[in-house]
């Protein structure tokens, strides 16, 4: 989306151009000299083509203004080539040296002025509508993977916002239509920005536990009742980024343990627990609470998916167990329903 602000309390979404602004400005203000400078040398040496209608005299001085009339305008024809050559040169390079300079201007007027202006706008639009999205603090391979997760389960790209300190990880983000932006998730300014109190959830996945779970600290302390989900890769660390403040800790290291232990007892047994957790396969794991016309029937009895485990004032408890013969307000069913790729199967 558009560059950083420079301001000292305010970031918007996207990243900032590698170029400074000073460098570009100072790399087009070099260009617009040189040609100049190129166009007054050549109209020195070929003067004797020129001719000066007020003193019939042409000095360096009148080199220089009727170079610099000519480049900015047609003339006025108080000097005027006479020469072959000297019409061939205003013909064939200064006309398309006017022509670059209208140019160089206008780009330089809209990318430093309208373009910036427009772009700040928007994003500030664009942050103040911000609304039950879904923020994305590191997009490294869990990250990434999370975002084409969610999209493939009907997130609207526009609803996820990611957030990473590198502009070459923020590019395929960008290409999928998330708003992104490059920064540090662990400062408040960073997550208050992308209005993490209206946020619905905050996927964390910087990479390092050490980051994750600060950024869970951060997020914590800015929105006590945000959903908070983080990848940790230590063991030792699933129990402090629980005490930080995440609400879903996943260790991906251990989750492939427990697929390869898993394939040991069956061939298919790590296969359909990848399903389960993937939308790409013909199963996937759901979480709803319970309907009220489902309150009072047992779990098997829920009409739309196989129920394999309900939370009661936050304890599971299985399908076989006594608690699941009858549902009550207020339970939270986790079930397995078929995914959009089955159901058209089917059909």
């Amino acid at each position: 989306m558009t560059p950083r602000h420079r301001g000292p309390d305010y970031v918007t979404l996207r990243r900032e151009s590698p170029v400074p602004v000073w460098l570009q400005i100072a790399w087009r203000g070099g260009l617009v000299i040189g040609l100049l400078a190129l166009a007054i040398l050549v109209h020195w040496f070929e003067r004797d083509g020129l001719r000066d209608s007020y003193d019939g005299h042409v000095s360096f001085l009148d080199v220089i203004y009727f170079t610099m009339i000519s480049i900015t305008t047609t003339g006025y024809g108080d000097i005027v080539p006479i020469s072959t050559e000297a019409r061939l040169f205003d013909a064939l390079v200064v006309t398309p040296i006017r022509i670059f300079f209208v140019l160089i201007f206008i780009g330089t007027a809209y990318t430093f002025v309208f373009r910036r202006t427009w772009e700040k706008w928007r994003m500030q639009t664009i942050q103040r509508n911000l609304c039950d999205h879904i923020i994305v603090a590191g997009f490294g391979t869990s990250g990434s993977e999370a975002v084409d997760e969610l999209i493939t389960r009907g997130a609207p790209p526009e609803r996820i916002v990611v957030i990473d300190p590198s502009a070459e990880a923020l590019d395929r983000a960008h290409s999928l239509g998330c708003a992104v932006m490059e920064a540090d998730a662990t400062r408040d300014k960073t997550l208050e920005a992308v209005r993490i109190k209206a946020a619905k959830a905050i996927i964390v996945s910087a990479g390092r536990d050490d980051t994750s779970i600060l950024i869970t600290l951060t997020a914590r302390h800015l929105s006590p009742d945000i959903s908070i989900s983080i990848a940790v890769r230590n063991a030792d660390n699933e129990l402090l980024a629980r005490q930080a403040g995440a609400t879903t800790v996943i260790n991906p290291v251990s989750f492939a343990g427990l697929l390869l232990a898993g394939s040991t007892h069956g061939a298919h047994i790590s296969d359909y627990m990848a399903d389960l957790a993937s939308s790409h396969g013909r199963v996937q794991l759901a979480e709803r609470e319970v309907d009220p016309e489902e309150c009072g029937s047992p779990l098997s009895a829920i009409a739309k998916g196989l129920g394999v485990r309900f939370y009661r004032d936050g304890r599971p408890y299985g399908f076989w167990e006594p608690e699941a013969a009858a549902l009550k307000p207020g339970d939270i069913i986790v079930e397995i329903l078929p995914t959009a790729a089955s159901e058209r199967e089917l059909d």
